[in-house]
């Protein structure tokens, strides 16, 4: 006889949720599971809010299940483990991105790429393996498998850190494997945002040269001055794309927003890269023949793998890099997604869950 969800869940939790479309959040309580044998459950302190948090409170890719509970840059406090985990003790700080689970089956687990699982499971408004659907970090207690946690080094801030479970990532992996890591390389970062902003950080870190290519003058300074960029590009001014055309060995295109890849295919090199990492609700238009006549490649990449993440956290770590963060409360979230709607945030929210989410019961 099946055990009824009290039993398996027996965890009280309390977080704020999306009850419907309209992707208002409000407080919600809910359950938990047990801190199973291989589990870690944590204490959430900070939760950074993507902009997928947005397109899934509303339901905008067509998936959401409701009441959702959002996040997936998710840090904190072990506050216990499982009886066969081996990577984590109470007390340890840790993180949760983008998933919780995956088959470990198919040949991209086999591979440590469990990101590309076909099975994969987020880490909210997903069937987790018991049938229950995944709730994410805007919530006070997280329970995990010890596989899909990640340390976090002591000297890496956990409230500007969070992010980076995330957008760092996200721009971290396709660096890495698409070759744009190495020293004296010249990289494009489309758009300058959550993604944007920590892309640039993590490629000057590895030596390489970055240029911000954006269709914001005012963001110019910013760049150069405050995140290290060694060029900008408004890409709307035809003249100064003109001039950098066949210069870069790669660009990372961080921008969500419909936008044409004709003029960034141009600003490459022969064999250079141009890797998507923004999501556009509606498909992009790609020229085929500048592909061909410079044997051009145009990629992709879906945030990363258990290995890489925990790789990227210790590089971060080692760097001294975070990300640039508006700390809000709790209450303040409804506010801060219609400013992530119209791009108002310099670069990453990130709520402050131990100190603003008070339980009403």
């Amino acid at each position: 006889m099946a055990k009824s969800l009290e039993v398996e869940h027996p965890k009280k939790a309390f977080g704020w949720a999306a009850k419907d479309t309209s992707g208002h959040l409000s407080p919600f309580q809910f359950s938990r599971r047990a801190t199973g044998e291989k589990d870690v459950t944590f204490k959430i302190l900070y939760c950074g809010i993507c902009h997928s948090d947005l397109h899934m409170a509303k339901n905008e890719w067509g998936m959401s299940t409701y009441p959702l509970v959002p996040g997936h840059e998710i840090v904190g406090v072990v506050t216990e483990v499982g009886s066969k985990v081996q990577k984590f003790r109470v007390g340890d700080k840790v993180g949760v991105g983008c998933m919780v689970g995956a088959c470990h089956s198919c040949d991209s687990c086999a591979n440590e790429l469990e990101n590309y699982c076909p099975d994969m499971i987020l880490t909210y408004g997903a069937k987790y393996f018991d049938g229950t659907i995944t709730q994410g970090g805007y919530s006070d207690i997280m329970v995990a498998d010890e596989h899909y946690v990640v340390r976090i080094p002591d000297n890496l801030p956990l409230d500007s850190g969070a992010p980076l479970l995330c957008a760092g990532i996200t721009v971290y992996s396709p660096l890495r494997y698409y070759g744009l890591d190495k020293p004296g390389m010249h990289v494009g970062v489309v758009g300058l945002g959550g993604l944007g902003h920590v892309a640039v950080k993590f490629a000057k870190a590895m030596g390489v040269k970055v240029t911000v290519i954006s269709t914001s003058v005012n963001k110019k300074k910013e760049a150069l001055e405050h995140l290290g960029a060694d060029s900008f590009l408004v890409s709307k001014d035809q003249d100064e794309m003109q001039a950098a055309q066949g210069t870069m060995d790669g660009i990372i295109d961080t921008v969500s927003a419909m936008h044409p890849l004709l003029p960034l295919i141009g600003l490459l090199k022969l064999q250079g890269k141009l890797v998507m990492v923004g999501a556009p609700e509606k498909p992009l238009e790609l020229p085929v023949f500048p592909l061909l006549m410079g044997r051009k490649l145009v990629g992709g990449s879906c945030f990363g793998s258990m290995k890489e993440t925990q790789e990227m956290i210790d590089f971060a770590a080692k760097h001294n890099i975070t990300a640039d963060i508006e700390v809000i409360p709790i209450d303040y979230v409804n506010t801060a997604m219609e400013r992530l709607a119209k791009a108002d945030v310099r670069y990453r929210f990130v709520i402050d869950i131990a100190n603003t989410l008070k339980s009403s019961s």
